[in-house]
């Protein structure tokens, strides 16, 4: 099977002084979810807008390959990202309100994408939004036309998002921590629609994350990120229950559960600003397991295979999260 989003050696940068993005790599298959999670500041959400073409100038975006459908989107025009823009992939951003245009009714924003990349008419166009609010279990879709996006509750933002997204049936669906600002019910129900997506239309879902809840919940693969690279990379049952990057199994350990009274932890310090001058294992300034041989790249060159568990440091243990014993890859 070959993947619907293929991303080769992806980097983005602001000039010398902040390398966002590091030279990542991954697949997405039909019908999979991959979860890209981490930290704020680690460069997931650069990632996605990156694929979609979304940064400002002031980016300087590069990749080998950005491959969606077969189709290379590296050197490509304005013109030529906009006619596959909602077609063969679309967005579901963040935060709802901030996305959705507040000066235009909800059927037409809907509609606008079917009716710039297919050939059918302004009653067509209508039925299918309609048919796909309804879908979404938006009740009295006719009716939710008509409003404009401050009339809708944020559940019922996302879930217009959704359906919009889904107006061409695109291939490809990048949703960036499309719950953060949802109660935890809502939350459910919208994961549980996007499950409903990949079932329905066999949509490849690139989901952005910080939730590891999320993960465990619904992702296939899990890619963990960590300033702007990628540092770990599996099956999400065997990322999240045998973590091998001390990053990971950091993460994993700042889950709230009971602890009989012992204070939540933390990972100590924050992600640190990478320039081009930056080298060796990111984490190792905050990683209890550092040694000089994390400063030698070489060693720590990405090795990406299908369906493999992949790590990048020099070392890590493969045991569950705060399990003892080092092991070197």
């Amino acid at each position: 099977m070959n993947p619907v989003l293929s991303v080769r050696n992806l980097k983005v940068a602001f000039g010398d002084s902040v390398q966002a993005v590091r030279g990542i790599s991954f697949d997405v298959y039909p019908g999979e979810t991959l979860c890209i999670v981490g930290e704020s500041g680690s460069g997931k959400s650069m990632t996605s807008l990156a694929i979609m073409g979304l940064l400002p100038p002031t980016a300087c975006v590069s990749a080998s390959s950005i491959c969606v459908t077969g189709k290379d989107l590296v050197g490509l025009n304005a013109g030529e990202l906009n006619r596959l823009r909602g077609h063969r992939m679309a967005m579901i951003f963040q935060e709802p309100m901030t996305s959705l245009n507040p000066s235009m009714r909800i059927g037409e924003q809907m509609m606008e994408s079917l009716l710039h990349h297919e050939r059918v008419s302004y009653e067509q166009a209508r039925t299918r939004a309609i048919d796909l609010l309804a879908w979404t279990g938006i009740s009295d879709a006719r009716v939710r036309m008509s409003m404009y996006p401050h009339q809708l509750s944020g559940g019922l933002r996302q879930r217009v998002m959704i359906a919009m997204s889904l107006m061409c049936s695109p291939p490809v669906l990048i949703a960036d921590e499309p719950t953060t600002a949802l109660d935890v019910t809502t939350q459910l129900k919208i994961l549980d629609l996007l499950g409903n997506v990949q079932k329905e239309f066999g949509t490849a879902v690139l989901l952005i994350t910080h939730d590891l809840g999320v993960v465990a919940k619904v992702a296939d693969r899990v890619a963990v990120m960590y300033g702007g690279r990628i540092v770990e990379t599996g099956p999400a049952r065997d990322v999240l229950q045998a973590p091998r990057h001390p990053y990971t199994q950091a993460l994993l350990e700042c889950l709230p559960q009971s602890r009989d009274g012992q204070p939540l932890k933390v990972i100590p310090g924050s992600i640190p600003i990478f320039n081009s001058a930056s080298h060796g294992c990111g984490f190792a300034s905050r990683c209890t397991q550092a040694d000089a041989l994390c400063d030698d790249d070489e060693r720590l060159e990405e090795q990406f295979a299908s369906g493999a568990r992949c790590v990048r440091p020099i070392r890590y243990s493969p045991l569950k999260a705060g399990g003892g014993g080092d092991n070197y890859a």
